[in-house]
């Protein structure tokens, strides 16, 4: 069992946690076993069949492999998808009509994490759900070692699942419609290393484009630079990439491959608010008046752009299986996230995928015959921050956001509105806004600011990082290094 272990790697929409310390094996097993009891007591009578992949890190294998253990001490059968993008693994399950699943990976976090997202029915699990499984867990590894388990072979009937990528790779190139017309784009793809790289370049290359690739080849010790689009420096190489050879646009991924970052022709980073736009302006225009899901970090330039094209904003939650969820709930064609989760549900199965998305994205440039510089160039404009993540220890950063908000919530009415579906949205009369909430994923606040000047931003941000300064000692965490 790992010597560090705690319940707290449970946490709202995945399982997040120091590889060896936190999680390893044994822990995975434990995982995998109370999983498949869970899924028993709600499906008493379907196939006892569970599906199991995972990214590229170094500590991927020995965890999918004591997930794969578990699922088969619970006498289930195991179909092994081995290294794949999460939409992969999504797309398997959906395909091949597997309701249980686990999905092996650390995603756009640091090297010595790691983690699990876990599949069911329509969607992953959130919330309460997982928790439960947490607590299963902690009550197996208090009760110590069973006879036969988490030592020894594996037991036996774990089985491959082959040629899921060439499958998913078809259903894209078909559900996009193009009729085999090639794009006729020029696109820079940087797959950061990760697990983009079994998929993208050569799904783009059917889609008529010529690829200029990027850190294209597996390597978990991710060399060129950390995998996460939603930090600038992790997209300078791409934007230099762009510049030298005039291409159309840049794409890149996470390690998974379901977070997206783009590039236009310009260079400029289009960060997910912006490069939603774009989407909404396509689906809007199809299905007049829909409801659509803006996720509470994203730019007012994406509410106002919404309004605009007749749809109706609704501000929700971050998390990935949590909008996944609500996008069930009410129908939703589409919902983002302004770090570069993309949910499609118009023309493809609602489940967040970045390689998807980017295609989409490259069809909507193709069919336009414009620069995506120039499609976007009269969307409106705000002055903002990127996601700034500041650590703050998960015991005190749920505290601090509370803190925050009752902070702004006792200025004199009418000079903020507070929205606090999650964290706290400070929304003041002249548009402008910060947004402080704790990071579901990490020991993090994740702190943005929004105005419509460059002066104005300055004193937003000046503003919000008084606000943490209050509680930096006594909580443990930085400031923003704006």
């Amino acid at each position: 069992m790992a010597s560090g272990f705690s319940s707290d790697i449970f946490r709202e929409y995945d399982v997040r946690g120091e590889a060896g310390r936190e999680i390893d094996a044994e822990v995975s097993r434990l995982i995998g076993l109370s999983l498949a009891r869970w899924a028993e007591e709600r499906d008493r009578t379907g196939p006892r069949v569970a599906v199991v992949g995972r990214d590229n890190r170094l500590s991927s294998p020995e965890l999918a492999e004591g997930v794969a253990r578990g699922f088969l001490e619970a006498g289930w059968e195991v179909r092994d998808l081995g290294v794949v993008p999460t939409p992969v693994f999504y797309w398997a399950r959906r395909r091949h009509g597997l309701n249980l699943g686990v999905m092996v990976t650390g995603s756009h976090n640091e090297a010595h994490y790691n983690g699990f997202k876990l599949a069911w029915g329509p969607g992953t699990l959130y919330g309460e759900d997982i928790k439960e499984i947490g607590r299963r867990v902690a009550e197996l590894a208090a009760a110590g070692p069973v006879p036969g388990g988490g030592s020894g072979p594996a037991p036996t009937g774990a089985v491959a699942l082959d040629g899921v990528i060439e499958d998913y790779t078809a259903d894209v190139v078909d559900r996009l419609g193009l009729g085999g017309k090639p794009l006729g784009l020029r696109v820079a793809v940087d797959s950061g290393s990760g697990t983009a790289s079994l998929v993208a370049p050569s799904l783009f290359e059917r889609l008529g484009c010529e690829v200029l690739p990027l850190y294209c080849r597996l390597d978990g010790t991710y060399p060129g630079h950390w995998p996460d689009p939603v930090k600038p420096e992790n997209l300078a190489e791409l934007r230099e990439v762009v510049a030298r050879a005039r291409a159309d646009a840049g794409v890149a991924f996470d390690g998974d491959a379901d977070r997206l970052g783009v590039v236009d022709d310009q260079g400029e980073i289009l960060w997910g608010d912006v490069i939603m736009i774009l989407f909404w302006r396509e689906i809007l225009a199809r299905h007049p008046g829909a409801e659509a899901i803006v996720e509470v970090k994203c730019s007012q330039a994406l509410v106002d752009e919404i309004k605009r094209l007749g749809g109706r904003p609704l501000f929700y939650r971050t998390g990935h299986s949590l909008i996944k969820a609500k996008m069930r709930e009410i129908g939703a064609l589409f919902a983002g996230e302004m770090s570069g989760h993309m949910f499609f549900a118009d023309e493809y199965y609602g489940f967040d995928d970045a390689i998807y998305a980017a295609a989409r994205l490259l069809r909507i440039i193709g069919r336009s015959g414009r620069r995506l510089s120039s499609l976007l160039a009269d969307r409106p404009r705000y002055h903002s921050t990127p996601e700034t993540r500041v650590e703050c220890p998960d015991r005190t950063k749920f505290g601090v956001v509370k803190t925050v908000r009752d902070q702004f919530a006792a200025l004199p009415a009418g000079d903020v509105e507070i929205v606090d579906v999650d964290g706290v949205r400070a929304v003041f009369p002249d548009g402008g806004w910060i947004l402080v909430r704790a990071s579901n994923t990490q020991p993090a606040l994740v702190v943005r600011c929004e105005a419509r000047t460059e002066e104005r931003l300055a004193e937003l941000k000046g503003l919000v990082t008084e606000s943490l300064r209050c509680k930096a000692a006594e909580a443990g965490l930085a400031l923003p290094g704006w």
